[in-house]
Order: C-alpha cells, then sequence, then structure tokens
C-alpha cells in the first residue's frame, strides 16, 4: 500500500507542526492498542514510518543548508 504523504513538498513550518501532530496521534494510538486492540494496527507503523519520512526530510533541508 502506497502513501500520498509527501514530505518534500511542505514547508518547514507544516513539517514541524505535522511532525507534533504525527507523534501526539502515535502516542494517542499506541495507548488505544495497549487497553484495548485496535482494528487495524498496521496504522501504527504507518504513523512511524511518516515520522520517519518527516525527520529524514528535516535532516536533508539542514544538511542542504551547511
Amino acid at each position: 500500500m502506497k502513501t500520498n504523504f509527501v514530505a518534500r513538498e511542505m514547508s518547514l513550518p507544516e513539517l514541524k507542526d505535522r511532525l507534533l501532530l504525527e507523534r501526539a496521534e502515535l502516542d494517542k494510538m499506541v495507548l488505544s492498542h495497549v487497553v484495548s486492540p485496535i482494528e487495524n494496527p498496521h496504522r501504527i507503523a504507518e504513523r512511524k514510518k511518516n515520522i520517519a519520512r518527516i525527520l529524514t526530510e528535516l535532516r536533508r533541508r539542514e544538511l542542504e543548508v551547511k
């Protein structure tokens, strides 16, 4: 399954906001999954991958400036 998430097209403030949102949603999903199993646990892995994509893009931009 291919996601439509594209970090390269987002501005720096959008990326930082999205990172905070993704991390909050991941925390909420993990807590929910601990209490009672969620319907699709693969969504947790998807969130983690989105976070990694954002962090990778932020790092790429940081190195690009130097």
